[in-house]
Parts: C-alpha cells; structure tokens; sequence
C-alpha cells in the first residue's frame, strides 16, 4: 500500500536534487533546462563554486534577511506553537459534545481559505479606513485611521496575529486525537480523588500528550527558516519591506523575478542545510532531557 506514496517520492523529491547542481555553476539558463543538459557542463561559480554562498552572505541586506526571518519563525515558535495546546486542553474540559463541536468546527474553518482570499480581506481592514481603524476610532483608541501595513513596526504582529486566526483550530486537531486517545478511566480515577480541572489538565492530559508535543516542537525547531511564503507575499510591500523581506520572499525576487536561478538555487540549499542541523540538534537535545525523540 505504501508502494506508491515511496515512488511518488522518489519520483517529485528525489529525483529532480540532481539540479542543485545549478547551486554551484556560474549561470544557468532556462533553455538549458528545456532542451539539454547543457548546465551540467557550463563553468563553475567563483570561490571553489561556492561563488553564490559567499555572495548571498555579503549581501546588504543579509543580516536584515536572517533577522526577518528568525523574528517571524521565533514569534511562530514561541507563541503559535503552544496557543493550539492550550486550545486543545480547555476544549477537552467542555461538557457539552455539540457545543464542542462547534467551537472546533468554527476554530479550524479559516483553515480552508486561502492566503490569497485573506490577504485581500486583511489588507481592507488593516486599510486606513477599514474595519480595524473604525472599531478603534468608535472605542476613541484613535482619532484618525493608520494604514497598518504601511509601516513595517506592525508587521511582525499582523502576521503572527493573522496566523493564529487562520491555523489555530487545524493545528489543535492532531493534539485533540492525541487527547481522545487518552484512557477515560483515568480522568475518572482523578475525579473521584477530588482532581481539579486545571490540575488534570497539567498533571494528567499534558504528560499523556508530552510524546506528540516533542515531535512537532523538534520539526517546529527545524523549520525556523520557513517562513509562510503564501502569507507573507499578499501582505508584503515595499513600504513594510524592512520587516517582511524574508528568505522566502528574497528568494522569490531574485530567483523569479530577477532570473538569478542559480543565486537562488544556493540560497535554497543553504538554508536546507542550517534547516537540517537545527532539526538534528533539536533531536539529540530533547532526546537527551526526556528519552522522546524522531529517531
């Protein structure tokens, strides 16, 4: 059965690394890509091939990329990764079953709306006289609208703020199937001993789940230099640019728009490899404090 899931790997992941090759020469040409193999033998780039690597790192806007980058990915770390936790904990304490259902239907619907639908809704009401600006002149937080994506000091929170409303109810469903799994007659040894609510939830649902939370912290940890392109792309502009240019978004003008593949290409890699050592590191480091780990 899982045959064709391995071949579909091989085929779409595997298959095509052969081009990071591109990462290492000196130009690459799209023709070449259509109608020969032609890349394999142009020049390789300056400094051993490394030409584009030590390019990208004396880059101006280097450390403002990497800084951009972590800020988003640590918000996300630090403040969405355990915000669907908690969510999943308290809607395990609802007695009722349809009114639960509800409040986790509601949560992960935004889920199935696309960026590019929701950039547009966000950029209206983050508009200087959309909904956001009006709520708050009606409460007389403000006397006149800002157009908030026009100044990059709010761009970190809009994307964070905007993430949680989007992914917070999808992202919980993996924790909520951890926590049904749970034995029932646990909850109800505890409640007989007098157990409180949030004294369960601590002492007995979190270290039930503890296994789940460590393998989705350590992929969390490995991907600190993805940033959601898709989200990150329809609120971007060039005035919120000094905090929204991140390696994604980088990568998209230079490689894309620009036509620097082969720039791009080592960019890619690049932040491949620092993505696997934080993935390893992350790995041996749990493994070594709690004994649960990927491998």
């Amino acid at each position: 059965m899982a045959l064709l899931g391995i071949v579909w790997m091989l085929v779409f992941n595997y298959a095509p690394m052969y081009g990071l090759i591109i990462a290492f020469k000196q130009n690459f040409r799209v023709i070449d890509s259509i109608f020969s193999l032609e890349f394999l033998r142009s020049p390789w780039a300056s400094h051993g091939g490394f030409g584009h690597f030590v390019a990208f790192i004396q880059d101006p806007e280097f450390l403002n990329i990497i800084t951009n980058t972590l800020g988003i990915s640590l918000l996300r770390l630090f403040i969405i990764f355990p915000l669907p936790i908690v969510f999943a904990l308290f809607l395990n304490e609802l007695r009722s079953v349809r009114f639960k259902r509800v409040v986790q239907t509601i949560s992960y619907l935004p889920h199935f709306i696309s960026w590019v639908v929701l950039g547009g809704i966000l950029t209206t009401w983050l508009s200087e006289t959309g909904f956001v600006n009006q709520m708050l002149i009606r409460l007389g937080t403000l006397n006149q609208g800002i157009e908030y994506l026009a100044f990059p000091q709010y761009f970190w929170g809009i994307i964070t703020i905007s993430n949680i409303w989007k992914e917070l109810g999808w992202s919980a469903i993996i924790y909520i199937a951890a926590i049904a799994s749970i034995d029932q007659e646990m909850y109800e040894a505890a409640e007989l001993d007098g157990v409180g609510r949030f004294r369960r939830m601590w002492s007995l649902t979190l270290p039930c789940i503890r296994g789940t939370i460590t393998i989705l912290f350590i992929l969390a940890i490995g991907g600190l230099l993805n940033s959601n392109f898709e989200q990150i792309l329809v609120l971007w502009n060039p005035l919120n640019a000094p905090r929204s240019n991140v390696l994604d978004i980088y990568v998209y003008h230079v490689g894309i728009q620009s036509m620097r593949f082969s720039y791009a290409a080592a960019i890619g890699f690049f932040r491949s490899v620092i993505a696997f050592g934080l993935l390893f590191g992350a790995n041996q480091v749990i493994k070594k404090l709690n004994g649960s780990a990927l491998l």
